[in-house]
């Protein structure tokens, strides 16, 4: 990757081309505002799936950036102008003035959604959208963030407070219970992943978590390993998972971040 502070090694060989002309859309459109862009998401946890996974990037831009350079710039990288190979591109700016302090809040510039699998969509306005994506998102990066260009992600994306976090992992439980929109083995290791946060402040790749889950709850080991079987396979050839048992496993899972946020006085 150009300006690279990351082993190159770390990032998909399949990813690599798009992920070089992103960087490089990006510098083209931000110049001298851009200050990093940052693999997130399953990349930076070591989980990406080709063909299941998204690529999930964050860029981080001065304040000052022109309000009309966030449209460029979704442009620039919509598919299938820049062609995305993976299901989609998840990419999310931030103000650095928004993103360098904890915040429970959206708080993005652009949340751009685009790709073979994904509807396009360039979202300006953070309070229409649900707060909990974006900061267990800042959450995860700040952990293991992988920098594509520019300063490091722990010098510009600030870890959210323990509070706003468990919030936004009780809301995100919520909504993959409801599962509309959300296939059920991703409902599952989101779970997993979740309760592992929980016990141990740490984020797991969704496999890993998933195996963690499965070791030691034993009603529950079944499910969580068809889960990962699922989800080693595409979105189009996901294996059905029972609905009775996946909302009971959420229903658990729900039980265990109440408890932990009871715990934590929140």
């Amino acid at each position: 990757m150009a300006h690279t502070r990351e082993d190159p090694r770390s990032v998909p060989t399949e990813l690599r081309p798009y992920l070089e002309e992103l960087v490089r859309r990006t510098r083209t459109v931000c110049g001298p505002h851009l200050v990093s862009v940052l693999a997130v998401g399953s990349l930076a946890l070591g989980d990406y799936r080709h063909g299941r996974s998204d690529i999930d990037v964050t860029v981080v831009v001065e304040p000052s950036l022109p309000g009309s350079a966030l449209h460029d710039l979704a442009g620039a990288l919509a598919h299938p102008h820049l062609p995305c190979p993976a299901a989609g591109l998840e990419l999310v700016v931030y103000g650095t003035d928004f993103v360098g302090r904890p915040s429970g809040a959206a708080g993005y510039l652009l949340n751009l959604n685009t790709g073979p699998l994904l509807p396009n969509r360039a979202d300006l306005d953070a309070a229409r959208s649900p707060a909990f994506w974006y900061v267990i998102d800042r959450s995860v990066a700040h952990q293991t963030g992988l920098t594509l260009f520019g300063r490091p992600v722990r010098e510009v994306i600030a870890a959210p407070d323990r509070p706003d976090l468990l919030t936004a992992i009780r809301a995100s439980v919520r909504e993959h219970s409801d599962g509309e929109g959300h296939l059920a083995d991703n409902r599952v290791l989101n779970g997993c992943r979740s309760v592992v946060f929980c016990r141990t402040g740490r984020w797991l790749a969704k496999r890993v978590a998933a195996r963690e889950v499965a070791l030691a709850e034993e009603e529950f080991r079944p499910l969580v390993e068809a889960a990962v079987r699922s989800f080693e396979r595409p979105r189009s050839s996901a294996i059905p998972l029972p609905a009775t048992e996946v909302r009971t496993f959420l229903a658990w899972v729900r039980a265990r971040v109440d408890q932990t946020t009871r715990a934590a006085g929140t």
